[in-house]
């Protein structure tokens, strides 16, 4: 009666696919044109992360199927990466909007802030002064020390607490006004 249980018990493991074995790291997986897609660099039961050379493509465990001893996914290395290239391509789309977005963000902020009266900080938070005057690509700071400052539009930004910052430190503003 035993034996007849362990050949019953060997028979199912013969047929049976040991996933484990079948997506180990290094193994290669083929293409449904026979031809290699890539090499499992990593397996979490889940997500089969297959590197084909071009991209790193996670690949559902569950679509991989032991065929004539290799393991394949129903797709082509061309086709998996063409889908991540589009992939790659919408992630660094939305990456670009979302920069532009917050460049436009940041460049309104500075407009609403720089106006004759704002004080001005420093990126090191000392007082610089108070804006006097707004010219077409200058600013012109009064400042308690040296009088008039003239810093380029380009030279300001607004902080994380929304006040108009110079982007150099109070010392070196003034070693460059006092020709340092």
């Amino acid at each position: 009666m035993k034996f007849a249980k362990l050949a019953i018990l060997a028979g199912a493991m013969a047929v049976t696919p040991f996933a484990a074995n079948a997506q180990d790291v290094g193994a290669t997986v083929f293409g449904n044109d026979d031809a290699p897609v890539g090499t499992v660099e990593s397996n979490d039961g889940t997500t089969v992360m297959v590197n084909t050379g071009k991209h790193v493509a996670p690949l559902p465990a569950n679509l991989l199927a032991e065929r004539e001893g290799k393991w394949t996914v129903n797709a082509t290395q061309g086709q998996i990466n063409g889908m991540m290239d589009q992939q790659v391509a919408q992630q660094q789309a939305a990456a670009a909007e979302a920069q532009a977005a917050a460049a436009a963000e940041a460049a309104a902020k500075l407009e609403a802030a720089l106006v004759v009266g704002a004080p001005v900080i420093t990126n090191d938070a000392q007082s610089l002064g108070t804006v006097s005057e707004l010219q077409a690509e200058n600013v012109v700071v009064t400042n308690d020390t040296a009088g008039l400052i003239t810093l380029p539009r380009n030279f300001f930004a607004v902080d994380a607490e929304g006040q108009l910052m110079a982007l150099a430190s109070l010392e070196q503003i003034m070693a460059a006004v006092q020709g340092g």
